[in-house]
Order: C-alpha cells, then structure tokens, then sequence
C-alpha cells in the first residue's frame, strides 16, 4: 500500500506514477475521496468516544436521583458511539478497498514505458562465439544426462522435468556457491515454507494483475509461492524490527511454482521456462532512507555471481510499465543464450520501498523512538535457469562442457562435464 501522507499530501507524485506505469490515475482521485471520508469518519467517532468518556465521569459523580435520567442518556451515547465506530470502519474498510488498487509510487528516474521501453545500463563480458555449431542447453542436457524433459512430462505433463546425474548435481553445486556468496555478504539462510495464508501472498502484492501465474489449493485456501520473497516478507509480520546495526539481510532457498498463464509457445524448449525450478533468493529489510543504497548493492553481489560463472550479460532498468506492483524500481540482469542469439533474464532485484510493510504492519524504531514502516527489497542470486547459460556458454565441440572454476570445488574438483555412453 502507498503512503496516505504522500497520497493526501502530493496526489500529483501519484499521479505521475501511475500514468507511468500505464495505470488509470482516476484512482488517486478516488482514493483521495475515501481518504478524507475516512478521516472525517474517524474524526466523528473519537469525538463522540471522547464525550461519551466525558459523560461517564458526570454520571459517576451524580447524585442519585439524577442517575437514571444520566443513565439512559449515556446508553443513547454508547448506541451512538458504537454507529460512528461502525461507519469509522466501513469508511477504513473502504479507503484500503481504494489504495490498494495504486501500485507502488515508482523511484524518479524510472523509465516510462512497457516491456520494450528498458535502458541497458551496463554490458559486462565478451559474447560467446564457436568454430562449431553450438547447441541448445537441452540437446546437451541430453548428451549429459543432466536433462529428462520427456519423463518430466509423462510424471507431471508440459513444462516439468527431471534433473539427473550431472544436471542435479550442476544445480545443487550453484545454489550452494550462492549460499557461500550470501553468507560471506552477512545473509542469515532460511529455507522457506512454500505455501503460505492469502493475506502473505496479497500483502506481497502477488495477488493483484498476475494473480493467474499463482497456484491456488482452495481446500486449504493457500497458495504456492513463486518466489521465497512471499514467506520472506511475511516473516516480520506485525513486528517492530531491529535495524539499528543496519539491514536485516535474508537468503531464501525455496522450490518455487508457477503456472505461466498466457505464456503458451513462448521458451518452451527445455527449461528455460517451466511451471517448478528451485531460487535462493535475498531479501531485506532496511532503513527506507538506505534502500536505494542497498539496491545498488545486491546488484553488484548478482554480478558477482555472474562474472564468476564466465557469462556474458547486462543490466538494465526495467520500465515502469513492465514493473510488478509493489517494485518502486527493478533492475534484471540479462544473460546471453547463444542459440537462441539473445538476452534472458537470470535475476531480477527490486526496491518495494514501503510498499509490501505498509501491507504486512512490518515495522522499525526510527532515531525518534518512533515506528515507521521498514523498506523491503528483494533480489535472485541462483535459480535453475542459470543452467541454460552455463551449459549454452561453456559447452564445447565434443559436447562436453566446461565447469567454471567457482563451481569445481561444489563438483569435487570436476574441470568438464562429459557426454554419457550412449547418450
């Protein structure tokens, strides 16, 4: 949820946002409209609570021949407090029903536009380039034995596989080199639960326009995550946290799901695109005024990552239009897939300013002693994608691939990944 001060007090900072995003900024408006039923409400009733506290003390300190006529008027105040406090609520009730419609007030600087709209901030590496003619990631998932899209198939249907041998072994070995890199940067590890209550998964902001991409379990009216970011950001709660020795830094490793609705004939081929794969991802709270800071630097730990795996990529900053709801500001992290002579998002990291805590009551003591509402960011630092750029980047002619040195000592010093007999 956005900031009511900022709502009430710059509506075209709002405005602007929306129409950035390519959202209807009649909302602002109405949100404006419930805001100020919902103070005027809200005025009513204390108003009346306060006299109703007032009249008490009177009926106290009667005499006792005036108390019943004393008594029965306090009874019609508490009838009328106890309206006010009902329509106090409805107007409340109706106010989050309206800002929860405005998606995240975007950072300035954020380009305005669609998917198509980014700016590429940064290459970083050389480009793969064969004597021979590469192949795909699955064809040598295949050589390797690393890859089982059929079986995945014949278990589970389109879009699921299995990860054998080599590939099992190739996809454990990256997350634990990732866990290494969060632990070194002051992460605490957390594996995750997968299926969380409806008002996590809404208070994250996954409930909203991409509320097809999630499975839902209605007997037991949970969902399954796509993402540890949900859990993570439900795990403060309702709570006052600590950030007085600076962020609190998380790495979730989870199995993540998703249905990818309307995204038919897209990325079918192999794994690039799938409904289960496995995410560490990090996630913080922080002091909102350090929250651009710390963007910047889960940044640099992803392109770590990166450049120590030998991958070719860039940076670029996603458009607002092709934002998530509760991002302020997204930066994805590109890596080149030779066969298919583009770019794929390996890790996308996000500043959610207040947005997600205002949502979830997630809270921090300011200097003053005061709370206010924390600032979360999230970002990938492994999933199973990264497979394909691997296998696609150090393959060779053979069909053997190369193991980037980072990953040897996860593989037991493996320097190659060898075709299987009669593969």
């Amino acid at each position: 949820m956005i900031d009511p001060v900022l709502l009430r007090n710059d509506p075209e900072t709002v405005k602007r946002s929306q129409r950035a995003r390519g959202n209807a900024e009649e909302v602002v408006d109405e949100a404006l409209a419930a805001d100020a039923s919902r103070r005027r409400a809200l005025a009513e009733y204390e108003t009346l609570r306060a006299e109703q506290n007032a009249f008490g003390k009177r009926v106290k300190a009667a005499a006792k021949e005036e108390k019943p006529a004393l008594i029965a008027q306090a009874q019609e105040l508490a009838a009328a407090v106890k309206a006010a406090d009902a329509r106090a609520k409805e107007a409340e009730a109706a106010f989050d029903a309206v800002a929860m419609r405005i998606e995240n007030v975007v950072v300035d600087g954020v380009p305005a536009g669609g998917e198509e709209n980014f700016v590429t901030l940064r290459e970083v590496g050389e480009k793969p380039a064969f004597d021979f003619p590469a192949r795909d990631h699955l064809e040598l998932g295949e050589l390797l034995g690393a890859i089982d899209m059929e079986r995945g198939a014949k278990v589970s249907g389109a879009r699921f596989y299995f990860l054998r041998g080599i590939g099992a072994r190739l996809e454990l070995a990256l997350m634990n080199l990732a866990l290494d890199r969060a632990l070194q940067h002051g992460f605490t590890p957390l594996i995750t639960p997968t299926l969380v209550k409806p008002e996590v998964m809404r208070g994250t902001g996954f409930l909203g326009e991409h509320a097809d991409e999630v499975y839902h379990l209605p007997a037991d009216d949970l969902f399954l995550t796509g993402t540890s970011e949900v859990a993570l950001a439900g795990y403060h709660a309702d709570e006052i946290i600590d950030l007085a020795d600076g962020p609190l830094r998380y790495a979730g490793w989870s199995t993540c799901y998703r249905r990818e609705a309307g995204s038919h004939g897209k990325d079918t081929r192999g794994i690039l695109r799938v409904h289960q794969f496995n995410k560490l991802e990090m996630f913080v709270y922080a002091d909102p005024g350090e929250a651009e800071a710390e963007h910047e630097r889960l940044v640099s730990w992803q392109e770590e990552m990166l450049q120590a795996l030998g991958l070719h990529y860039r940076v670029i900053d996603v458009a607002a239009g092709d934002l998530g709801s509760s991002a302020a500001r997204k930066y994805d992290i590109e890596a080149w897939v030779p066969t298919q002579d583009a770019y794929r998002e390996l890790t996308s990291t996000s500043n959610c300013t207040t947005y997600q805590s205002r949502r979830l009551a997630t809270r921090f003591r300011t200097e003053s002693g005061r709370t206010a509402p924390a600032a979360t960011l999230n970002g990938t630092l492994a999933t199973t994608r990264w497979i394909v750029a691997i296998l696609e980047t150090h393959q060779q002619a053979d069909g053997s691939v190369r193991v980037p040195e980072a990953l040897q000592p996860y593989l037991g010093g493996l320097e190659t990944l060898t075709p299987i007999a009669g593969a």
